[in-house]
């Protein structure tokens, strides 16, 4: 395969020398045809408009100009002549008209105040600049006032005023605090666009006194500082939340007025609790997209480069769970002058005519006026070629002596325009830029162009000559330019030789030479062909060129468009490439290249590495292509399509698919149009209007799809009514007072026709009123506004074209903006049911008053008290939603004994409405939970002393404790088991007449009036003399279970170096032990993955004691719980103190640690020495204090001389306290972890102490607050 590249001779750009416009001339860009042709004054620098000076620098008002001869400059002040020479602090730069206002040696920049005009002029004319108004920047000090401190109440709204000094220009304000810390702003605090710092609403951390406003004045880098703003706020319980309040703009309406281009800035900060969300919208249409921006929280709409387009009126709506505010900016865009035409400078012949054109734009409309050489053109000079039309200056037979500049001047009350447009008459001989004797080189067979760049005045007449004495040339071989190049489409060898261009005009005659050389093309006689080769052989590629023998030619050869391996393999000859030792990796395609200075040309073949000689086989590929594509039978709704089909390559063809192209709508996408049997090469197609198709044919076998056809002709069909109306109409509300009418637009495809819109129409269901309609353009949206809240409409979108009109579509119905429900439910009744479940009915609400689609009705409820503590709680809320139209609802999961207040409340779309008032219910009492512990203490040889804590859950009033027990023999058999009923008020009971050196085995559990609750168990043993026991011992197993874990811990007494096991399973069930390993030698192990609500058993075991376990001990998971409100779990205020208390418990044990190490006493000891029934109850819930903390060290070795009871217990006397004692029964909080983060505490009934000694510990709580 061959492909060929012709490169053109020396390319050199066609500079278009003779634009004009009425006959204009065009000067070309030649540096040295500009420096010789005379021209009027051109400003080409000048100082901005508006020029804010510096008051410590130099003046410097610039002002450049160019023109032939250069020009002179000079200046006014305030509209009068300004003379330099009379200031010495003024100068102006040399052949230059900038002028230089010397500052820095004594000059003040308020005596040169003013407005400036620079004059350049010369024999032609004079040019003359904008109006240059000079100010000195101003950065004036804040103004001396007596700040009051700001007394907020929590939740109310603040607004600090800044009040900067008026600068020049205006500073950038920013609010900081005394360390140079930017104030941190949300969506609660925010500065506006005045610098006033807004408080939607205040909390208790905006206290400071540091609020301090900054102004920096960017042009004399400085910045002053307001004095500090104290703010104070005092909490009042409880915070009342409040509905929205704009804070600016006030009032419900206001007005802006913004010029084309610039930013439209639009504010609105409001104040209410929670703190508002901002959100806008545009009335009667949509923001405009890509030009649209949200900045400070979505406090401020931001439009840039706006248009008139961009008017209307904007609505901000500021809203949060209360309620809503919005506030209206009805926004009116004016302009500016802005050029539609601005005039151009004339370059003229004597006796031509010509035209300055002036036109602009703005609103309101500007008004034109023109000047002559900076003076007006009713008092200039008059000019009989001159005759002024408006905006147009017309000139007839114009003389050199018409030369001059041109003032259009475009004003209004917004600003002006002032362009500078000179009318330059010339009269020149002609000139020819192109260089003499240039030579251009091509290649046979293509294009040749020969350059004769002029220039003249009048325009001069261009001829070409071929020789030196040779005719004009003429004919359809030539083409002659504009610009005076010669072009020979199809150059021959005998083309070459010497051309003459000639430019003449009425005041003389120029001519120029260049040379034309044609070279014979370059090509490739010999090619490289396709080799199939085995592997490790040698293959040669030949290319053989045949080029213009004035021309170097170079040759180079590719792989796969890439350069050749640098491998020793491939050698390059002249005229052929040569691969030895073949590999796979050489497979591919091979590309010859041969490149002169004019033309390249190459060739490429393809080399297939093979394993073993190739054998001949069929080889079955795809098809071919189908070809020659043809269209006729063309009517309004089809056409017969036909082709020719490819060739099969062995494998029938099974189907043609037919695809096709929407150039009109969707150029370079093809769709599937239909298929047909392979054995069919024609087909009729059903068209639809308005499309510019183009079809293709790709043909399938078994092997697959061919590649596609070439695409066929084009045709487009005319166009015609829509067929179908746009799909997915839908009516929803996005504010309670408009309708969003939304559907899914058709494509370029559906249009069937130009200029597609659609007609929206709605009208009130069963209210007999007509159909309002609107035509919108091609969009997909339209907002109703001023619906009522929440009531049906019908609604119907129909498409139409500039032809007409889609059938008639279908009606549906659609709801105008939900609000939120108007009343709460009534008749609220609570029926408990059981302990721990109650139902809750309530009457419906009026559909009228739900005023959107109702979803369910939400009930409130939390615990208030328990009746069995008389202690407050931190109030949780708990939500239960129940979907539709319902009346009742089941609430699971109450406490018992306990009193709860609840709630109803209506739910729509917008939200829930008000509350029904606080229905007030108490569950019954239920079974008490199990003693939080049981402890065994002072064994003697025929009594045992039992300690224990009320339950955890009274869950109501405790009658009684009923203790069982019996003894266990050697072999583990239990004797008669005995019951005692014990007092609910008693806290630890003595059995006396006990047999000595037994064990017995402790049944323990709470008593209400409606039964017994859960037991606990434990096992002791009374002593016989002071012999040690042989077995070892694990007693006070207790368990703090949450939802889904449990907390276990147990005391040990035996050998040291015991490995633990903690086996569980649910309560009552059969099923095996469930067997967990305890890391190391620890007393403690949590259980993970439990069932919440479920009883569980539990043991602990040692490892290598001939399997010896604790007595069984009986807890329950916490419940599922509902949804809540809060959870404190997660609050960081939550967290942050529990570390603390952690630390200082950690402090405290280690204090106790050592102490009792060192034989003293430390406060559990002294508290139990006071208390012979210490009763154990949990942290105090209304002071937050904690009881007192004991040492969880108990089972390290006693010291040497201590005395052991037989049963290996450690006396009273001894200190033996540990956190498991002390316990709160489920309240006691442990980390999954196993680490201890909860508070175990003895609190106990406070007694008169004697003298000034207190007979409690410090309260760690208390310690902690004394060091804060």
């Amino acid at each position: 395969m061959m492909k060929k590249k012709i490169i053109s001779a020396s390319k050199a750009s066609l500079v278009l020398l003779l634009c004009q416009m009425l006959s204009a001339l065009d000067v070309p860009l030649d540096s040295k045809l500009l420096e010789e042709l005379s021209q009027p004054p051109t400003i080409t620098q000048q100082s901005p408009k508006d020029y804010i000076v510096d008051p410590r620098e130099n003046i410097v008002i610039q002002c450049e100009a160019k023109g032939k001869p250069p020009p002179s400059f000079s200046w006014t002040r305030n509209g009068t002549h300004f003379d330099i020479d009379k200031d010495a602090q003024v100068t102006m730069k040399p052949n230059s008209g900038t002028l230089v206002i010397n500052i820095m040696n004594g000059g003040k920049a308020e005596a040169y105040e003013g407005v400036y005009q620079c004059t350049a002029r010369n024999e032609r004319g004079a040019a003359i600049s904008n109006n240059i108004v000079i100010r000195p920047s101003r950065s004036p000090l804040w103004t001396k006032e007596k700040l009051e401190p700001n007394q907020v109440r929590e939740g109310d709204s603040l607004v600090l005023h800044c009040r900067p000094p008026v600068g020049l220009p205006p500073p950038i304000i920013f609010w900081m605090d005394n360390a140079f810390q930017r104030l941190p702003q949300s969506e609660r605090v925010s500065q506006g666009l005045n610098g006033d710092l807004y408080f939607s609403n205040v909390q208790p951390e905006d206290t400071r006194e540091d609020y301090i406003c900054y102004a920096r004045f960017n042009h004399t880098q400085t910045i002053q500082q307001k004095q500090p703003i104290s703010v104070k706020v005092f909490s009042t319980k409880p915070v009342t939340e409040r509905q929205p309040v704009l804070l600016t703009p006030t009032g419900s309406t206001s007005t802006k007025v913004e010029l084309r281009g610039n930013v439209l800035l639009l504010e609105c900060i409001a104040a209410g609790l929670p703190t508002p969300v901002i959100r806008w919208i545009k009335e009667g249409g949509e923001l405009p997209a890509n030009r649209t921006f949200f900045e400070n929280f979505k406090k401020t709409l931001k439009i840039v480069d706006v248009s008139e387009a961009d008017s209307g009126n904007y609505k901000c709506i500021a809203r949060n769970t209360l309620g809503s505010a919005h506030h209206v900016i009805s926004v009116t865009v004016k302009a500016a002058p802005y050029w539609i035409t601005a005039p151009r400078n004339l370059v003229l012949s004597p006796g031509e005519d010509g035209t300055l054109i002036c036109r602009a734009n703005g609103n309101p409309k500007p008004d034109i006026s023109w000047l002559a050489n900076g003076v007006p053109i009713a008092i200039a000079p008059e000019d009989p070629s001159r005759k002024v039309d408006g905006d147009t200056i017309i000139f007839s037979q114009v003389q050199e002596r018409s030369s001059a500049v041109y003032q259009c001047n475009a004003s209004n009350e917004y600003g002006y325009l002032l362009a500078n447009a000179f009318v330059n008459v010339l009269a020149e001989p002609p000139r020819i830029l192109t260089a003499a004797n240039k030579l251009y080189q091509v290649i046979a067979d293509s294009p040749a162009l020969l350059d004769c760049a002029y220039f003249g005045s009048p325009k001069p007449e261009i001829e070409w000559f071929k020789g030196v004495k040779g005719s004009i040339l003429r004919g359809n071989e030539y083409v002659f330019h504009d610009n005076g190049t010669l072009e020979i489409p199809v150059a021959q060898k005998d083309s070459s030789g010497t051309y003459t261009c000639v430019a003449r005009n009425e005041l003389g005659k120029i001519q120029n030479e260049v040379q034309l050389e044609v070279k014979d093309p370059t090509m490739i006689i010999k090619q490289p062909e396709y080799k199939v080769i085995q592997r490790y052989g040698q293959v040669s590629f030949e290319c053989i060129i045949k080029h213009d023998s004035t021309l170097l030619p170079t040759v180079i050869w590719l792989k796969d468009n890439g350069e050749l391996p640098g491998d020793e393999r491939f050698l390059v000859g002249k005229d052929n490439l040569t691969i030895m030792n073949v590999t796979d990796k050489d497979d591919g395609t091979y590309t010859c290249i041969v490149n002169t200075t004019l033309d390249s040309v190459s060739a490429s073949a393809v080399l297939t590495v093979v394993a073993a000689p190739p054998t001949p086989a069929i080889i079955y590929a795809r098809p071919n292509p189908p070809f020659d594509l043809e269209l006729t039978g063309q009517l309004e709704r089809s056409v017969e399509l036909s082709w020719v089909p490819g060739d099969e390559n062995n494998s029938p063809i099974t189907n043609f698919v037919i695809e096709y192209e929407d150039g009109l709508h969707e150029p370079g996408v093809w769709h599937h149009q239909t298929e047909v049997p392979g054995t069919q090469t024609t087909v009729q197609l059903k068209l639809s209007p308005y499309v510019n198709y183009s079809f293709r044919v790709i043909a399938v076998n078994e092997i697959g799809r061919s590649q596609p056809s070439e695409p066929s002709e084009q045709y487009l069909t005319k166009s015609a009514n829509p067929d179908e109306n746009p799909p997915n109409v839908q009516g929803i509300g996005s504010e309670p007072d408009n309708l969003v009418i939304t559907w899914e637009s058709l494509t370029g495809f559906q249009s069937n026709g130009p200029g597609l819109q659609y007609k929206v129409s709605w009208r009130q269901k069963d209210v007999d009123d007509e159909w309002t309609s609107v035509i919108v353009a091609n969009v997909s949206k339209y907002i109703v506004s001023g619906t009522p809240t929440f009531v049906p409409y019908e609604i119907k979108v129909q498409a139409l074209n500039d032809l007409g009109y889609a059938p008639e579509p279908s009606e549906v119905i659609g709801h105008s903006g939900e609000d939120l429900p108007m009343v709460a439910p009534g008749n609220v009744q609570v029926h408990v049911i059981n302990s721990t479940l109650a139902k809750v009915h309530w009457d419906t609400v009026p559909l009228k008053t739900v005023r959107g689609h109702l979803q369910g009705y939400k009930v409130y409820y939390w615990k208030v008290q328990s009746l069995s503590r008389r202690s407050k709680r931190h109030v949780e809320k708990k939500i239960l939603t129940f979907r539709g139209n319902k009346t009742f609802g089941m609430l699971p999961g109450l406490e018992p004994y306990s009193s709860y207040k609840l709630n109803v409340r209506v739910v729509n779309g917008k939200g829930e409405g008000p509350a029904s008032p606080d229905k007030v219910f108490k569950t019954p009492e239920g079974v008490p939970s199990s003693p939080s512990f049981l402890k065994i203490t002072n064994p003697t040889l025929d009594s045992l002393t039992l300690e224990w804590g009320s339950p955890t859950h009274p869950n109501g009033v405790l009658t009684s404790y009923i203790l069982k027990f019996q003894p266990i023999n050697n072999t583990h058999e239990l004797g008669p088991l005995v019951e005692i009923r014990i007092p609910a008020n008693e806290s630890s009971l003595i059995l006396k007449n006990l047999n000595y050196s037994t064990r017995y085995k402790f049944y323990f559990n709470a008593q209400t009036s409606v039964g017994s609750g859960s037991q606990i168990t434990e096992e002791a043993v009374t002593i016989m003399d002071e012999v040690q026991p042989l077995y070892p011992r694990i007693r006070n197993v207790t368990t703090a279970a949450a939802e889904t874990y449990a907390n276990i811990s147990w005391e040990y007494e035996g050998p040291d170096h015991v490995n633990f096991y903690v086996e569980y399973g649910v309560a009552g069930s059969k099923e095996d032990w469930k067997k967990e390993i305890v890391n190391g030698s620890r007393s403690f192990f949590v259980l993970k993955g439990l069932t919440p609500g479920t009883a569980y058993k539990v043991r602990v075991g040692a490892e290598g004691l001939s399997g010896f376990r604790s007595s069984e001990d009986v807890f329950e998971t916490g419940p599922a719980m509902a949804s809540r409100q809060v959870d404190i779990a997660t609050q960081g205020w939550f967290i942050g103190l529990m570390c603390a208390v952690a630390l200082l418990i950690l402090i405290l044990l280690i204090v106790c640690f050592i102490r009792r190490n060192k034989g003293g006493k430390y406060p559990v000891k002294e508290k139990e020495d006071a208390h012979a029934d210490p009763e154990i109850q949990p942290m105090k819930e209304d002071d937050g204090t904690f009881g007192e903390y004991s040492d969880a060290e108990d089972h390290k070795p006693l010291k040497k001389g201590s005395r052991t009871p037989s049963d290996r217990t450690v006396k009273k006397e001894d200190s033996d306290d540990s956190l498991v004692d002390y316990g709160e029964g489920v309240n006691g909080q442990f980390n999954e972890d196993g680490s201890f983060i909860g508070q175990y505490s003895g609190k106990k009934e406070k007694e008169p102490a004697e003298g000034n000694e207190s007979s409690e510990a410090p309260s760690p709580v208390n310690a902690m607050n004394s060091f804060v």
